[in-house]
C-alpha cells in the first residue's frame, strides 16, 4: 500500500511538473521557435529530474527504514529487560510465598503439638 502511494505521488509530481513547465513556456513572452527549443530541452531533462526525485525518495525511504530498525531494536531490548525483571520478581515472590507457607506450616505444627 505504501509503495502504491509513493508511486502515485511521484507520478503526480512528474505530471504536475510537466504541465507547469509547458504552461509556463506557452505563456512566456517568447517566439514560437524559442519556446519549442525550450520545450525540447525541458522534455529531455524530465528523465533526469525523475531519476533525481526517485533517488531522493529512495534515500528518504532508506533513512526511515534504518530509523525503524533502530527503534525496533531499542524496543526489543526494553522488552527483554522487562521480561527479565518480571522473571526475577516472580522468583522473589515465589521465595517469599514459600517462606510464608513454611512459617504457617511450622506454626500449625506447633499448635497441633500443644
Amino acid at each position: 500500500m505504501s509503495k502504491n502511494r509513493s508511486g502515485t505521488f511521484i507520478g503526480g509530481m512528474l505530471v504536475g511538473a510537466a504541465i507547469g513547465t509547458i504552461t509556463g513556456l506557452l505563456v512566456a513572452p517568447r517566439s514560437g521557435r524559442q519556446t519549442r527549443k525550450l520545450l525540447k530541452k525541458s522534455v529531455k531533462a524530465l528523465p533526469e529530474i525523475a531519476e533525481d526525485i526517485s533517488s531522493s525518495v529512495q534515500m528518504q525511504a532508506d533513512r526511515l527504514s534504518e530509523s525503524a530498525l533502530e527503534n525496533w531494536d531499542e524496543t526489543l531490548d526494553r522488552l527483554r529487560e522487562a521480561i527479565a525483571a518480571g522473571i526475577e520478581a516472580t522468583k522473589l515472590e515465589r521465595e517469599v510465598l514459600a517462606r510464608q507457607e513454611r512459617e504457617v506450616a511450622a506454626e500449625s505444627g506447633e499448635e497441633s503439638q500443644s
